[in-house]
């Protein structure tokens, strides 16, 4: 069975950093794409940053700057730096998993990981 898994949420002063990490586990032949999402305490989604199995990247504009993403696309993973974290980042972090394709030949076209909670104290 193909999961994601995320790590590296957490609680930090308005400032700080954190590193989020999503695992796509399972037997995978090849994704797609891979991307970060993060929903708000009042109910909006955002889409934080994405990359293609190519590596190109793609982020929201409001970030100026302050977040990368980065991937081990062997290894099936990828990752979030987010420096100069602020109280509006505060959200649920998703990682998203865009066209997986298994070793068995099944598509999946999409699928969502379980979310990490990132807090960013002011």
């Amino acid at each position: 069975q193909v999961q994601l898994v995320e790590s590296g949420g957490g609680l930090v002063q308005s400032g700080g950093s954190l590193n989020l990490s999503c695992v796509a586990s399972g037997s995978i032949y090849s994704i797609y794409s891979m991307a970060w999402y993060r929903h708000f305490p009042w109910d909006e989604r955002q889409l934080v940053a994405d990359i293609t199995s190519g590596g190109v990247t793609n982020y929201a504009d409001s970030l100026n700057g302050r977040f990368t993403i980065s991937q081990d696309y062997a290894k099936h993973t990828v990752h979030l730096q987010m420096n100069s974290l602020q109280p509006e980042d505060t959200a649920v972090y998703y990682c998203y998993a865009n066209s997986i394709v298994t070793t068995s030949m099944k598509h999946i076209p999409n699928l969502w990981g379980q979310g990490t909670q990132v807090t960013v104290s002011s």
